[in-house]
């Protein structure tokens, strides 16, 4: 006879795993990683994913077993690089798991990793008790898990309230990154994709190469603190090296890269940093960066930008006694514009209110704590003149609200303030839109406007914590002059307004230097130096038209397109001043898709646009490439003069599986993909 009792007990042959399942189809669209091109499951912290485990038997009672994560060499419990999680009463990690349904020798498990956790990626194991003893799974890459920041979780330090703006700072793969100056605002499409197959895999590279701790890589601001080191090759060997020379002959043009993808994949694959890039291109890269790591971002714009002002509120522009600049002496210098990105995340180590976007800029300009970096300096501490906080505060401070002296040097070197300018600088902040390729202006979340009280107050908040403002006391002046011009593709047609206030005539003996120079501010080359004359009856405005034909700066341009003037001027015993950069309008391009859109079928896409000028145009390079469809392709070809209609360059078919591709992870019609991919393109 069998005794009863033993119909209770547990079986007599030891439990075993079979195979572990990620189930992705189930995680990936709720964790919002369906987009990542990679074989292994990515999923957010703070949110549950879901296991299917298979045993060699149904699961029992008195049946114990653990699943287990790991990442790094020297995995630890106490660090958060080993997280046992268990199931039932037992005590494990911190991450939580239930057993969600039972079927058969099957279970499907809940686990939900803590919101601060290591985010990189964690090898899977299954530990089964038997015998007093773990007997733990072969090591299986395809469980390997990708565990990333979740700005869908609010206990997440990286969490955004509203879905648009997740979507927009997390999702999106392509951006826009404003160019060019105040008035004359340009802009370049930039190829973000951080779903790209390889780039989840570069971005934990580089922190690995860093030799950032992983039990590190779960706090959000020393992340961002050691990606923005590693971003430029200055003092680490990181991934860009900067270069603001007219020789590129050694690696890429910066105007050359149309997206991060390319950039960090060669990384990768070579370990040597790439050549060459400048802000814009920092910025772009480091958004992949962020944004691929789950960490919200977007790249900002700051026109007319003060740079190496040595920490004080005051960027000196010297001239010599005839009113000429002096650039032998001038060593600040004013930027037509200067990107850099900013990371929306909680700041637990300052004050409330400090907390939400913070900038970080990873192109190399001064030391932070012994390393070319930048942030993350909280954009509501920079308003409200808060200096005294970490990180950088006070030189991003700079950078929007510096002051503009005019100082002129006489023959014994002795330097005489006659004009200041506090409104140039930082005139406008600009970041892509929410939703759309158009412009937003967020200067507000910056600077309160010039002269109100709150603006005095923030000056005076950010004096008490040690940043210099001119305070030069100027005689009162009834001469002043303002530079005017109109969009420029050829010709250059200045506008100069003399304007009396006084009640006497004044004779202007004035002077137009003209240069091209340099995005940064710094001269490439002079090419106008005209001296004239001007009378202005009182209370009346006197313009002066000046042409520059474009055969004047032309043979200087090189790589530029920005045409800096400034005209100075002495009436009696009055100086004046007025600066102008014109920004050289490219040709708008044209992309035309052949035939009608359709799955799996080859497409060809043309890409065109008229020359403007009277003079061929030789070696033209378009540069292309299309997240999920095509990497980057640069045909080249010739111009001729005014071209009544148009030379174009063929950029060759897209494979049919890309296609199809990007309409499943856009989740778009076949008529519309053509406008996304349109985004991604760039002259050369």
């Amino acid at each position: 006879p069998v005794c009863p009792s033993l119909f209770n007990v547990r079986p007599l042959w030891s439990l075993s795993v079979v195979s572990v399942d990620m189930c992705q189809q189930v995680n990936k669209p709720n964790h919002f990683t369906t987009a990542y091109d990679i074989q292994n499951l990515v999923v957010r912290r703070g949110l549950e994913f879901v296991m299917r485990i298979s045993f060699n038997r149904p699961f029992a009672q008195g049946d114990d077993f653990q699943v287990e994560f790991l990442i790094g060499s020297n995995p630890s419990p106490s660090k958060g690089t080993q997280v046992v999680v268990t199931f039932g009463t037992r005590h494990g990690g911190p991450w939580s798991g239930r057993i969600l349904e039972t079927s058969g020798e099957t279970l499907m498990l809940g686990i939900t990793p803590t919101a601060d956790a290591v985010v990189g990626k964690f090898r899977t194991y299954v530990a089964v008790m038997v015998g007093g003893g773990l007997q733990r799974t072969k090591r299986d890459p395809s469980t390997d898990l990708y565990l990333l920041f979740n700005a869908w979780c609010p206990e997440d330090a990286v969490f955004v309230p509203n879905e648009g703006e997740r979507r927009e700072y997390v999702l999106n793969d392509t951006g826009v990154i404003y160019q060019g100056s105040v008035g004359a605002v340009s802009h370049r499409n930039w190829m973000y994709g951080q779903f790209e197959r390889g780039i989840l895999d570069a971005c934990i590279h580089i922190l690995d190469a860093s030799r950032m701790p992983i039990y590190n890589r779960g706090n959000i601001i020393k992340l961002v603190r050691k990606g923005s080191a590693m971003l430029n090759s200055q003092d680490d060997n990181g991934v860009l090296v900067g270069n603001w020379s007219e020789d590129f002959s050694m690696g890429t043009p910066p105007t050359s890269w149309t997206g991060s993808v390319k950039i960090l994949l060669q990384f990768v694959n070579t370990g040597v940093p790439i050549c060459f890039a400048q802000c814009w291109v920092f910025a772009g890269v480091f958004n992949t960066f962020l944004r691929c790591l789950g960490i919200p971002a977007r790249v900002i714009t700051n026109f007319s930008s003060a740079h190496d002002n040595t920490g004080n509120l005051k960027t000196d522009l010297i001239f010599k006694p005839d009113g000429t600049p002096d650039k032998r002496h001038t060593r600040d210098s004013i930027w037509n514009y200067h990107c850099w990105n900013e990371v929306f995340m909680a700041r637990p180590d300052l004050p409330p209110g400090l907390a939400g976007w913070q900038v970080v800029d990873a192109t190399p300009q001064e030391t932070s704590d012994g390393h070319f970096r930048c942030g993350p300096a909280s954009v509501s501490a920079i308003k409200e003149g808060l200096l005294c906080h970490p990180f950088d505060c006070g030189f991003v401070f700079a950078e929007v609200n510096s002051d503009v002296v005019f100082l002129k040097r006489d023959r014994y070197g002795t330097l005489t303030p006659f004009r200041v300018d506090k409104t140039h600088i930082g005139q406008a902040i600009y970041t892509k839109a929410v939703g759309s390729p158009a412009p937003m202006d967020i200067t507000y979340t910056y600077k309160y406007p010039e002269g109100s009280g709150d603006d005095s107050r923030t000056m005076a908040r950010a004096e008490e914590y040690g940043c210099e403002r001119d305070h030069s006391e100027l005689p009162q002046t009834q001469m002043s002059v303002v530079i005017s011009t109109e969009q420029v593709t050829h010709d250059v047609n200045l506008a100069v307004d003399f304007q009396n206030q006084g009640e006497s005539p004044q004779s202007v003996q004035a002077h137009l230097s003209g240069s091209v120079v340099f995005y940064t501010g710094i001269t490439a080359s002079q090419f106008k130096d005209q001296s004239f004359s001007v009378t202005v009856t009182p209370y009346q405005t006197e313009r002066v038209m000046l042409k520059i034909s474009a055969q004047e700066y032309m043979p200087h341009l090189g790589a530029q397109l920005c045409l800096h003037f400034i005209v100075t001027g002495q009436a009696d015993d009055q100086s004046v001043s007025a600066i102008k950069v014109v920004n050289l309008q490219t040709p708008s391009l044209i992309m035309t898709v052949s035939g009608t859109p359709q799955v799996q079928q080859r497409m060809y896409v043309t890409v065109s646009f008229t020359n403007p000028f009277n003079f061929p145009l030789n070696n033209v390079h378009v540069a292309m490439e299309g997240p999920g469809l095509m990497s980057d392709r640069t045909p080249s070809s010739t111009l001729s003069p005014h071209s009544p209609g148009r030379r174009s360059s063929s950029l060759g078919w897209m494979e049919p599986d890309h296609l199809a591709q990007l309409l499943n992870r856009l989740n778009i019609s076949k008529h519309t993909w053509p406008f996304t991919f349109a985004n991604i393109i760039s002259l050369v």
